[in-house]
């Protein structure tokens, strides 16, 4: 299967995000691409308050956006991050898969929330915001392969991973928005061990660059197979990278 991993630079407004994100997927499609994994906030990326006041909105339109393109490009994609509202006053960080009939097939809503002060002079607490998912674990099947979801900060519990591949995993995505400083220092490292320890391959689509309230994020979306092997990458700016997974090669390493 060629899959696609897309990487950008989500800002508040709606309309240029789906803009940007659809001209990606589209020239995706024409370079094969079966699958199309956006990263996290693709659709909304600006203040906490504003997201919690435009859950509905932005939920609506994200969720009409990926069904279209979907349906429009005939691939499977998943909106690797956008705020789905909760009945305690705050949202859900859902990653939704679409398939190419423009039919939701799959939900994960992000378990572990970002409360980090990381030292670059800014303190995140996503659970102001956000309420840590609920949902039972599913793969997603993409014949020939099974996906496990998550997102972002995510990837520092290795458990997740593990559970994900005693279900049968063969490909462990990790839509994300990791900041500069932490992407520096750990992000290659993290995703390199998750393929290694499960011998799955591993999706890894980022933001990159500055963001509302300052924020900068690392970029480097990556490809990685079951050997830890880095097929693709995408250093700084929007774009995407495509590579070929095959079962042949998670028999191998296997």
């Amino acid at each position: 299967m060629r899959v696609a991993v897309i990487q950008m630079n989500s800002q508040s407004d709606t309309g240029h995000n789906f803009e940007s994100a659809e001209m990606l997927l589209s020239n995706a499609s024409k370079q094969g691409a079966a699958y199309a994994l956006l990263p996290e906030n693709f659709a909304f990326f600006g203040g906490e308050q504003e997201k919690i006041h435009k859950a509905d909105e932005i939920h609506a339109a994200a969720a009409g956006f990926l069904s279209r393109t979907a349906k429009k490009l005939g691939m499977t994609i998943t909106g690797g991050g956008f705020p789905v509202p909760a009945e305690t006053g705050k949202v859900f960080n859902a990653a939704v898969t679409f398939s190419p009939e423009g039919i939701e097939i799959h939900r994960y809503d992000k378990l572990h929330l970002f409360d980090v002060s990381p030292g670059d002079n800014v303190s995140y607490q996503e659970s102001r915001s956000t309420k840590a998912g609920e949902r039972e674990l599913a793969l997603i099947d993409l014949k020939p392969f099974r996906v496990g979801m998550t997102v972002c900060y995510d990837i520092r519990f290795p458990a997740l991973y593990r559970k994900y591949a005693l279900m049968g995993a063969d490909v462990l995505c990790v839509p994300a928005a990791f900041t500069k400083l932490t992407g520096a220092a750990h992000w290659h490292s993290l995703l390199r061990a998750r393929a290694i320890e499960n011998t799955c391959y591993v999706l890894a689509a980022a933001q990159s660059g500055q963001h509302f309230g300052g924020r900068e994020t690392f970029g480097h979306s990556l490809i990685i197979d079951p050997w830890g092997e880095i097929m693709a990458e995408l250093p700084e700016r929007p774009g995407f990278i495509i590579a070929d997974i095959d079962t042949a090669r998670i028999r191998e390493v296997r």
